[in-house]
């Protein structure tokens, strides 16, 4: 059987090839080319992380393939990144990727140079029950990738191993030290590769011009002014520059709504201030990676952000998303954003977040709840 790994130059992949090798299988690795480099975006770093991949290919002695899916990548991914932000949602490119690019685009590729089966540097696992694939989390809790894996179907995952799924990233790095691997002491790249370390500002306005306005209080008192709604995400605490007044408290500020047609922010004191949490979110339509949902209603626990402790809540299936309701009161609950739901190690599937009961969220005060659990008073509105 041939497997087609999915090479980025870093050393989650290069110990994924280290591992299918070891294990007999005929492995090949394909490098991915998501992003052209140009005088608008600024440097990528796919250069250097490809010339790590062949490295890597090398020193194993396996055979390396390189595709360019950048026209993909911005039809598939980075035109939805931007229509998100314009319409002041906060995206998770990472998701659309994952399901577009890396379990399509690079499965399909895979299968035309003759590979059966397609392998990646995911810590996540996969199984099959009753004839039905199942994503599972990462044995290690503080790797899991199956967040960012939830919109995965049955196709993408009867065809997909991840090698890594049963490591400690602890010993990911061992095992790249002892086969003396170029990648053994690589840095893990954060963010996605068009914005990478750079500042998101600078990287932003240049697709999208910022439109500087006003920021308010909830009561509606005018503290400052933004640089542009679509920087910032609810929650957010640096960046704000509003400096000590003496009409308000030493606390810290943080965004709590945003207007895009007004070009207005909100923002208020204190962490923990009311306005910025929700009992209920409201979705798109939903992905499940069964195929279908568990159920019309049913409970388990769910994440609106990566590395969240898993939450207690009910979520009832409707016919243009899915309602959620939390056992307890969420903070900077954020539309755009996905809500992923599990059943123990099982990753159910998952939703972008489309309106919450937040005072800024978007639902309305009569939203009806879902019928399993009683309804908790919301914060007040404006």
């Amino acid at each position: 059987m041939r497997i087609m790994l999915g090479m980025s130059g870093g050393v989650d992949s290069s110990v994924a090839a280290l591992l299918l090798k070891q294990a007999g299988e005929q492995v090949e690795g394909l490098f991915m080319q998501n992003w052209e480099e140009d005088e608008r975006s600024g440097p990528c770093t796919a250069d250097a992380d490809r010339k790590d991949a062949v490295a890597v290919c090398g020193r194993l002695g396996i055979p390396f393939h390189a595709r360019n899916f950048a026209s993909e990548y911005w039809d598939g991914v980075f035109e939805h990144f931007l229509a998100e932000y314009r319409a002041g949602r906060t995206p998770n490119p990472d998701v659309l990727c994952n399901r577009e690019i890396k379990f399509k685009t690079f499965l399909n590729e895979a299968q035309a140079l003759g590979a059966q089966k397609i392998a990646t540097g995911h810590y996540a696992r996969v199984d099959c029950v009753d004839g039905r694939y199942r994503l599972l989390r990462a044995v290690d809790a503080n790797k899991d990738q199956s967040y960012f894996l939830h919109a995965l179907g049955q196709q993408a995952l009867a065809a997909t191993l991840f090698p890594l799924g049963e490591l400690e990233k602890t010993r990911v790095r061992e095992l790249a030290r002892e086969a003396a691997l170029p990648t053994h002491a690589k840095k893990d790249s954060t963010g996605i590769c068009f914005i990478g370390e750079r500042d998101f500002r600078s990287f932003l306005a240049r697709y999208i011009p910022a439109r500087a306005g006003e920021m308010r209080t909830p009561e509606g008192r005018s503290v400052g002014e933004h640089q542009g709604v679509m920087y910032y995400t609810l929650g957010q605490r640096n960046g704000l520059g509003i400096g000590g007044r003496h009409d308000a408290s030493g606390e810290a500020w943080f965004v709590v709504g945003k207007d895009i047609v007004r070009n207005v922010l909100y923002v208020a004191q204190g962490g923990e201030n009311p306005w910025l949490y929700s009992s209920v979110l409201h979705t798109e339509a939903p992905h499940w990676t069964a195929g279908t949902a568990p159920a019309g209603e049913f409970s388990c626990t769910a994440r609106t952000r990566y590395r969240q402790a898993d939450q207690a809540c009910v979520v009832t299936v409707r016919d243009d998303g899915v309602a959620v309701r939390f056992e307890q009161p969420q903070r900077a609950v954020t539309p755009g954003q996905s809500v992923v739901f599990y059943a123990g190690e099982v990753c159910l599937g998952g939703a972008v977040i489309a309106a919450t009961d937040a005072a800024y969220g978007g639902l309305p005060p009569a939203f009806p709840p879902p019928t399993a659990l009683t309804a908790r008073e919301s914060p007040s509105r404006v």
